[in-house]
């Protein structure tokens, strides 16, 4: 293989840049050309597709987002689109892509496959819910950001003896709440995995004033109640919504706080920017051994190499005993 091409897809995630990075000097060192597709699928559709060299990817480790831009693409699943796409790829010679994002772009990366392009999936997404991977690039800075976030907030609220009602995202999925609320000591943790009980924050509330304390601390992913989608507004959203009902309930002040895209930027975390390398070169090295309809995971403290479909068809499962362990020292 001769030509590669990488493609960042769905929500950015911090560390794409280090998997971008990787994949281009690791195929260069094998003497493989390298392209960039900008604005995801949409950049196969208009033939916004660029080479990629050492000096382009030399200073972007560091940085938070995607160099080569993301988009969503539906255009991408019309026949006409998916046409267009297999036309430019093809007038450059491009035999493989690395696929960078979410089960989204994975889908996305299943039609390139039928069109005879072989295929890498790299799982990159703050939500951390892709199937065949416990871990996803981009989670652990979101984590950090949004318990730095808490722990900010948790200054005020000791200051004013206020409750705080932090919403953060995640989708339909509950990981960013769980490890940022349990890393930040908050008095209830609200998942869309379990059946929320408001009373039992109210109980909570409660139990903290009675020891002395003023303050609380309530974090709640923004897919509780199963609206997750941005756009909404504030009132639409979990935290005012568990905002509201703890207020009635307990007469304290209650003040929310919905820390929103904030989580998907800033530099990414050693963890993230290792993980993305390691992610870069494996993938990098799975297309030029003449792999495809692969995808990479993190799994027991190494890198994996699963069936794409993994990615697509599953889901990555939290670990409620952790929640347990939260709840248990909340109430303690």
């Amino acid at each position: 293989m001769k030509r590669i091409a990488v493609v960042t897809s769905g929500g950015d995630a911090p560390g794409m840049n280090a998997a971008i990075r990787a994949i281009t000097l690791k195929a260069l060192n094998a003497g493989c050309q390298v392209f960039g597709v900008k604005k995801g699928y949409q950049g196969l559709i208009t033939g916004e597709i660029v080479e990629l060299n050492s000096y382009a990817v030399s200073q972007i480790l560091h940085r938070g987002g995607t160099i080569l831009f993301s988009t969503r693409c539906p255009e991408f699943k019309k026949e006409e689109g998916m046409k267009k796409a297999k036309e430019n790829l093809e007038r450059l010679g491009i035999e493989g892509l690395v696929v960078i994002g979410g089960d989204g772009s994975f889908r996305g990366a299943m039609d390139l496959s039928k069109m005879g392009f072989a295929v890498v999936g790299i799982p990159a997404t703050i939500d951390n819910d892709i199937g065949g991977t416990e871990l996803s690039l981009g989670f652990d800075t979101a984590v950090n950001t949004a318990l730095d976030a808490i722990n900010k907030i948790k200054d005020t609220a000791i200051s004013h003896e206020r409750v705080y009602v932090i919403e953060v995202m995640g989708r339909n999925a509950g990981f960013i709440a769980l490890y940022a609320g349990l890393a930040g000591a908050a008095d209830a943790i609200l998942i869309p995995e379990v059946e929320p009980d408001l009373d039992e924050v109210v109980f909570r509330v409660k139990n903290a004033t009675a020891k002395g304390r003023g303050h609380s601390i309530v974090v709640v992913a923004e897919g509780l109640f199963g609206n997750p989608m941005s756009g909404r507004t504030t009132a639409e959203s979990s935290a005012f919504k568990v905002g509201n009902y703890v207020m009635e309930k307990t007469g304290k002040d209650t003040r929310i706080t919905i820390l929103g895209h904030l989580q998907r930027g800033g530099s990414p975390s050693a963890t993230d920017r290792i993980l993305g390398t390691r992610f870069g070169a494996k993938a990098a090295e799975q297309l030029l051994s003449g792999a495809t309809e692969k995808m990479l995971g993190w799994n027991k403290n190494e890198i994996t190499v699963a069936p794409l479909q993994d990615g697509i068809t599953q889901r990555n499962q939290l670990d409620l005993s952790l929640l347990a362990l939260a709840d248990l020292l909340a109430v303690t």
